[in-house]
């Protein structure tokens, strides 16, 4: 079992999750920080309880010859140029979502991840949430026949109470409800129904509080999405509510359906006048502590041992949902269908 050595960019919010759950592994150690804002490398030592050096540039970490893996947990906007030059270098990833804000940029990250031959792991971890690992294992057991529609929606109002607010207002580093958070429950909408999308209708607006004005960008969306096979789901992605964080999902198959953390299946004859409950720890909060790193990146570290690409949150299954969204976008911003 080879161990791993971890170079963090970017020391801030998502920054002091990735380095526990990476330091839980038991391959991982995160072992240097480059963050545009210097830091200590004594302080973080301690902090984390093993030796960390710090670099005052991202050239500086990648030319360090001992660090095998990056993990990009910088602003969004400046997630490709990095993640281009450290696979150049030789280094595997880990990408904070969304993976870039453009289409084309997305493009180039995968050609230089392809092009060096090594391997990434892209953030969406609710695909490695108990609830989606569990909603998932029901699919898969035929509990709930074909499903032919399918609703996964994502309200969690990010306003000025969070420390990304400041720059995540900006159109160039948030991008889109989408992009800056609703990315999650596409994702998981994708998981949960599998298949080639044919098309997408999206619709955007924004919430007329004054909590969330300063916006650049539409922070509501609702998209519709259509399979090859004729099969529809939907995600909203609404950042600008104001209520308790809520990760929605229904699915509706040939032989039952599922409510959150509720089911009803025809195989199982369970009782169709009430729901049957799962047992299973559910989505409920924005805060990236409560995120499941710790075993999407367990599971990464564990496929960089077989040299094989990442389950559920490799770069494959990342690039298919990045074209759903900006598919989505440039529907909501023209009012018309877009065929991908």
């Amino acid at each position: 079992m080879k161990k791993y050595n971890v170079g963090i960019v970017g020391f801030g919010w998502v920054a002091t999750a990735h380095i526990p759950a990476i330091n839980q592994s038991t391959q991982g150690q995160v072992t240097a920080v480059y963050s545009s804002r210097l830091q200590n490398a004594a302080e973080l030592s301690t902090r984390y309880g093993s030796p960390i050096q710090t670099y005052d540039s991202f050239e500086a970490l990648l030319a360090d010859p001992s660090i095998h893996v990056v993990s990009i947990c910088s602003l969004p906007q400046e997630h490709a140029d990095q993640a281009v030059k450290a696979a150049e270098a030789g280094k595997h990833l880990i990408i904070e979502k969304p993976l870039a804000l453009s289409w084309a940029d997305c493009q180039r990250i995968e050609a230089a991840v392809r092009k060096a031959g090594v391997h990434a792991c892209v953030c969406f971890e609710a695909r490695y949430s108990g609830q989606y690992l569990s909603t998932r294992a029901l699919i898969d057991q035929g509990l709930l026949g074909t499903i032919h529609y399918g609703e996964v929606d994502y309200y969690h109002g990010i306003g000025p109470w969070y420390g990304q607010f400041r720059w995540n207002v900006q159109e160039r580093a948030g991008g889109s409800a989408l992009l800056t958070a609703g990315c999650h429950a596409l994702d998981a909408l994708l998981l949960c129904m599998e298949g080639e999308v044919e098309s997408v209708s999206s619709f955007a607006t924004k919430s007329a509080s004054p909590i969330f004005e300063p916006y650049e960008y539409n922070t509501t969306s609702v998209t519709l999405v259509r399979f090859k096979d004729g099969r529809v789901g939907k995600c909203a992605a609404v950042v600008d509510c104001l209520q308790p964080y809520y990760f929605h999902t229904h699915l509706c198959g040939s032989e039952g359906s599922l409510l959150d953390n509720k089911f009803h299946s025809m195989k199982l004859h369970t009782n169709k006048s009430a729901w049957s409950e799962l047992s299973m720890k559910m989505m409920d909060s924005g805060d990236v502590s409560d995120h499941p790193y710790a075993t999407q990146f367990q599971t990464f570290f564990d496929a960089l041992d077989g040299n094989r690409e990442m389950p559920l949150t490799g770069l494959s299954d990342a690039m298919r949902t990045h074209e759903v969204i900006f598919a989505a976008d440039a529907s909501a911003k023209t009012g018309q269908p877009v065929y991908l």
